[in-house]
């Protein structure tokens, strides 16, 4: 997937401040909320809070809109909605447990196989 400009800014920005773990992720065919989902994994509460607020100060300085930030409070999980494209930045349990990639991923289906009867 080629990066687009507010793509990238947002990627630097995580980058920036040391997130793992970065995915980005296509989901036009998927639905017509937005664009492009972000997932990021921060080690700390205090980690989330400042890539949220770097990522948001960045996407707005490439001309973004930042429609909302939600999960500030607490630090677990914020996201960041740019308009066509969403950030997503948890710490590494919530992450696993959630496991955002599975349910944005579109599923790959594999060939047909035709059940036979048991004799």
């Amino acid at each position: 997937m080629r990066l687009n400009k507010i793509q990238k800014t947002a990627v630097a920005a995580l980058e920036d401040i040391k997130a793992r773990d970065i995915t980005v992720l296509d989901v036009r065919k998927l639905t017509s909320l937005y664009d492009t989902l972000i997932i990021a994994t921060a080690e700390s509460p205090r980690q989330v809070k400042a890539l949220s607020n770097h990522v948001r100060d960045a996407l707005k300085g490439a001309g973004a809109t930042i429609t909302g930030i939600e999960g500030e409070q607490s630090g677990e999980w914020v996201l960041v909605d740019g308009g066509d494209i969403v950030v997503h930045i948890m710490q590494p349990a919530t992450r696993a447990y959630y496991n955002l990639e599975e349910l944005w991923t579109p599923v790959k289906r594999g060939p047909r196989v035709k059940a036979t009867a048991p004799a």
